[in-house]
């Protein structure tokens, strides 16, 4: 139970799934309380009640109740919420529509207009902004989170059969599997993305070793911090810090993490992260 005007928040996600990690890094980073429901990935009954059938999705409730889509989407309306009390929740989402658009391969998809933006006027812009180049900066690196890093994840999770029946092992372990369900996706599932992160690898057009463009693409983070910030938002994160972090969280416990906290600058950044959001 909440107090009476607070924000009632309910999470549906897969806790593996780096959109889902990046929405829970916000929402711990600004102490938002919120209750998890996990989703089973292969009959997605817990979320039956929605047309939108991916995750993250969050039901918010701050007096009336409402389904917000896509992590960045989520992300910057309930942080608009958080500084401007001016528009009710359910007026600051309807400032992120969402439009249909076709793939060059047929298929529909859903865009969201604006994802990276926070709905604030003049003088809650500057409180937040004090200069243009921060929210031009913020909002270059989370695009870059969602429309790079995050597609660099499956290629090295799943890079060779071994840390492919790993990682796995580690998704079955952490999200809502029944018995024979689990033992399925683990071992028919470990195959079936080791093959597809060759695809994936393909696609995004990736090195033979795809560890050389993880490292590339972490380096090239911490240069954008720069050594005279702790932080990209400077003594504390901003929206840009909380989605990386939560992007390369979910490797945690995996070979592609250990090599890439040995092979780069990552993680002097990365555990001053791990430290603002545990406070």
């Amino acid at each position: 139970q909440l107090p009476a005007g607070s924000l009632q928040l309910t999470l549906y996600q897969y806790k593996t799934c780096p959109f889902c990690s990046k929405v829970r890094a916000f929402l711990d980073y600004h102490g938002l309380p919120y209750e998890i429901v996990e989703v089973n990935p292969i009959m997605r009954k817990e979320i039956k009640f929605s047309s939108y059938r991916k995750v993250p999705i969050l039901l918010a409730n701050a007096g009336s109740p409402l389904q917000l889509n896509d992590s960045s989407v989520i992300i910057s309306a309930i942080k608009t919420y958080l500084i401007s009390r001016r528009n009710s929740l359910e007026e600051i989402v309807s400032f992120y529509p969402a439009v249909k658009t076709v793939t060059e391969k047929g298929k529909e998809v859903l865009e969201y207009e604006n994802k990276y933006w926070l709905m604030l006027d003049e003088k809650e812009t500057k409180r937040v902004y004090p200069v243009k180049e921060v929210r031009v900066e913020e909002m270059k690196w989370r695009k870059w989170a969602d429309d790079w890093l995050v597609h660099l994840i499956s290629p090295n999770v799943y890079r060779t059969p071994k840390e492919a029946l790993a990682s796995f092992d580690y998704i079955v372990r952490e999200g809502k599997f029944g018995t024979l369900e689990g033992l399925f996706a683990k071992y028919v599932g470990a195959i079936a993305m080791f093959f597809v992160s060759k695809r994936l690898k393909k696609r995004h057009q990736l090195r033979d070793d795809v560890r050389e463009d993880l490292y590339q693409a972490v380096n090239e983070w911490v240069k954008a911090v720069g050594k005279n910030r702790l932080f990209m938002g400077g003594n504390q994160p901003n929206l840009a810090d909380l989605a990386v972090y939560g992007v390369l969280r979910v490797m945690e416990g995996l070979e592609a993490f250990d090599d890439m906290m040995v092979h780069t600058n990552i993680q002097p950044w990365y555990q001053r992260m791990e430290e603002v959001i545990q406070k």
